[in-house]
């Protein structure tokens, strides 16, 4: 079946209507969940008017930790029941989109994933000879280093505070009070995501500790299963069903080659200069399409008297199709 046949048996099987979003990961050419999505999905929901149910068809590896908050009201403000289809990955801020919703339909390879926001930091002690290589502070590493002075190198709680000083020593104090900051906004919209369709305070709490704080790794997957042990709203689809969200997720994978890298010698072949047009997300529903495109050339040169490859972005921007 092509693209519109699978949205269209998605919905008739969900008995809703469906709203695809789908950042990409493909480097250079990856994307993240951000606010400049909120118009476009807002003119998607136009489009659908207000319904009983709307589905969201989401792949993305994160982004911006505010915005899943923002996506979530503008969908219910169009339907009561308000539900995520995750065939894949939905990762960090795509979680947060997750918890929002009265249930998440997974399929088999449906992950999640833990909200571990991180920050950077403005001078690299890795490496100090290169200010433009920001060094990235992961909230987790953080708490990590403090858990490791005390459980493997016996700190006590009154020597804590040295432990604190050598860190800032290394780590600009702007920067931790970020990270702290950070993790503070990931549990405050985990919860506020949460309490829009559940009440039980202990579920809530279960739930906000599980994702910000006692998964440690970060992009560990939570499978569906262990999404369900932390009282998360999970339903599986029947193996008709399951095919047909593969199938969709397959069909933008494929056109967006999610997962591989870019190498200009898949444009150049032969030639001495190529135009780069590559998909970096999209959002879609039935009779409307967004796309971020990025547009650009890559162009053999010479330099230092070896081959090399020059490329440049002319933009990157969202554009309408349909």
């Amino acid at each position: 079946m092509n693209k519109e046949s699978l949205i269209k048996a998605i919905e008739e099987s969900r008995r809703s209507r469906l709203i695809i979003y789908i950042t990409g990961d493909r480097q250079p050419f990856s994307t993240k969940i951000a606010d400049d999505v909120i118009p476009l999905l807002n003119r998607h929901l136009e489009n659908l008017g207000r319904l009983q149910k709307i589905s969201l068809f989401l792949y993305t590896r994160g982004g911006d930790m505010v915005a899943p908050l923002r996506i979530v009201k503008l969908i219910r403000s169009y339907a009561q029941d308000f539900e995520v289809i995750i065939p894949y990955r939905a990762h960090s801020a795509g979680t947060l989109i997750a918890l929002g919703a009265n249930r998440i339909l997974m399929g088999k390879l449906g992950e999640l994933s833990p909200i571990d926001p991180s920050t950077t930091h403005p001078f690299n002690p890795i490496d100090p000879q290169n200010p433009q290589r920001k060094l990235e502070i992961s909230v987790e590493d953080i708490n990590s280093y403090f858990l490791l002075a005390k459980e493997k190198a016996g700190v006590k709680d009154e020597q804590m505070v040295e432990i604190y000083k050598q860190l800032g020593e290394k780590i600009h104090p702007l920067s931790l009070g970020n990270a702290y900051r950070a993790i503070r906004m990931a549990k405050q919209i985990a919860e506020k995501l949460l309490k829009i369709h559940i009440e039980n305070e202990e579920r809530i709490k279960k739930i906000v500790n599980a994702v910000t704080s006692d998964i440690c790794i970060h992009g560990y997957p939570i499978t569906r299963d262990e999404a369900k042990d932390l009282g998360l709203e999970i339903e599986e689809p029947n193996a008709v069903l399951e095919k047909d969200i593969w199938a969709l997720y397959d069909t933008y994978a494929k056109e967006m080659k999610l997962g591989i890298p870019f190498h200009p010698s898949e444009i150049l072949g032969n030639k001495e200069m190529g135009e780069i047009i590559c998909s970096g997300a999209y959002i879609e529903s039935n009779g409307l399409s967004d796309q971020f495109t990025f547009k650009g050339k890559v162009q053999k040169a010479i330099r230092n008297n070896k081959p090399a490859i020059d490329m440049h972005l002319d933009s990157q921007k969202w554009e309408r199709i349909k």
